[in-house]
């Protein structure tokens, strides 16, 4: 999961991701990162952590850390949060294999609209349940996903 800063939407679409995970009592990993690296180190926004308890998640756990090359290696597919995102992961791909890995999150709700998640950060508290809705309906996509050997 990766959007810019990593302390907003990627760890909520994590926590969400590995809720989910953990509940199916199923073996994947799951993981965040941002494009910047300018929060690295540093929890979640506390809105988003607000929003996420709301929500029955927590997120307090998580650090932020900047996408790295290796990232390709270590996952099968990299969820981008936007297409800025996308265009900046793509700009790291070393290959094909690498940019295949690479999609929208929202694609998995909204197939083939390139819908993005907005960014929460600048808004008020709307903004951060708008984004917990989005990721929340996304990610039970990619569970069913996983739990129907559809993901690859």
């Amino acid at each position: 999961m990766v959007c810019l800063g990593n302390i907003c939407r990627s760890p909520l679409a994590d926590g969400l991701m590995r809720k989910k995970i953990n509940d199916n009592k199923l073996d994947v990993i799951v993981d965040s990162a941002g494009t910047s690296g300018i929060h690295a180190g540093e929890s979640p926004d506390f809105r988003m952590c607000q929003t996420a308890k709301k929500f029955g998640t927590s997120i307090d756990d998580l650090r932020s850390r900047k996408f790295i090359i290796e990232d390709f290696d270590n996952f099968d597919v990299i969820y981008v949060m936007d297409k800025s995102n996308k265009s900046n992961i793509l700009q790291l791909a070393r290959n094909e294999e690498d940019k295949k890995k690479v999609q929208l999150i929202l694609n998995q709700t909204y197939p083939g609209q390139n819908i993005e998640v907005p960014d929460p950060y600048y808004g008020g508290e709307e903004g951060f349940i708008e984004v917990y809705h989005f990721l929340d309906k996304a990610t039970d996509c990619i569970l069913e996903k996983i739990k129907n050997n559809e993901l690859f």
